[in-house]
């Protein structure tokens, strides 16, 4: 079983800054004749908010060869409970009517592979208490195939018991929870996107693996981390045990968000100081 996985493509049909990289993605993923691709979310550059966005990436997303598993990213249906874009009931159902499941499962060659939504994961919610039931379900019923989960963010940037990180990773309770689940289970892989960074490690016997996105690479406005700052995908294969390789594409143009981070992601104005 051959999987490719791509993620953090930030495409639209208004904001093009990336756009150039889908089409030699695209061929790199026909070339390289996969069983099945998954997406690990930010298809979008504001799906969050512009339908448009999202409609546009899932049509490229059709045009592929083979079949695509979707999974949403913070820019496709929103974020933390704080942020300008908080993830909410209006924005799932936005992703679940236009691109699919914000969470699944799908059964292969011995295998289950699971689909985490994890913007909903440390917002004491509904649909995070729902989710957790939903996958204890599933890794319970797993039987004797072995067990692949893919997600948007990573579990965590430099140690599974660091504190909370914000934007960068899953929040300490719920990651605590997921490792827990892991362990009982013996979860193989655990596969994300979101940092823009390419990096591969391990922790109680699951292979972390972040894919690195296919738009653009991030310089000095992010802090550093773990990982190499290179555009490509993550070839996932299966057998009795996985086998990942992080490629580097070499046809893809070397965006860099800081260059046009006012163009694509203009930051809210600071407030007005009041008088003294």
């Amino acid at each position: 079983m051959k999987i490719i996985q791509i993620t953090d493509t930030h495409l639209s049909p208004g904001k093009e800054h990336f756009n150039p990289n889908w089409a030699p993605l695209a061929q790199w993923v026909t070339d390289q004749k996969p069983d099945l691709i998954i997406h690990t979310g930010d298809l979008s550059i504001d799906g969050a908010d512009i339908e448009d966005d999202l409609a546009f990436s899932v049509r490229l997303l059709n045009e592929l060869t083979a079949p695509v598993l979707s999974l949403p990213g913070n820019h496709d249906i929103g974020h933390m409970p704080a942020s300008p874009q908080p993830v909410n009931a209006t924005r799932i159902d936005r992703w679940r009517e236009m691109v699919g499941p914000d969470r699944w499962f799908h059964d292969v060659d011995g295998w289950r592979l699971v689909g985490l939504n994890s913007l909903i994961l440390g917002n004491d919610s509904l649909e995070e208490a729902a989710q957790f039931d939903w996958l204890e379900d599933v890794l319970a019923e797993a039987a004797d195939r072995r067990i692949a989960v893919f997600a948007h963010k990573p579990l965590f940037v430099d140690t599974a018991d660091e504190g909370e990180t914000g934007y960068w990773s899953v929040r300490p309770a719920p990651r605590k929870k997921l490792l827990a689940l892991f362990a009982e289970y013996d979860v193989a892989l655990h596969a994300s996107g979101h940092l823009h960074c390419a990096w591969q490690g391990a922790h109680n016997g699951t292979s972390l693996v972040w894919a690195p996105a296919s738009s653009f690479t991030v310089g000095d406005m992010v802090p550093d981390m773990p990982g190499k700052r290179i555009l490509g995908a993550a070839i996932h294969t299966l057998t009795d045990t996985v086998k990942t390789e992080i490629v580097e594409i070499d046809t893809l143009s070397r965006f860099v968000l800081d260059d046009v981070i006012e163009e694509v992601y203009p930051r809210a104005p600071k407030a007005p100081e009041s008088a003294a």
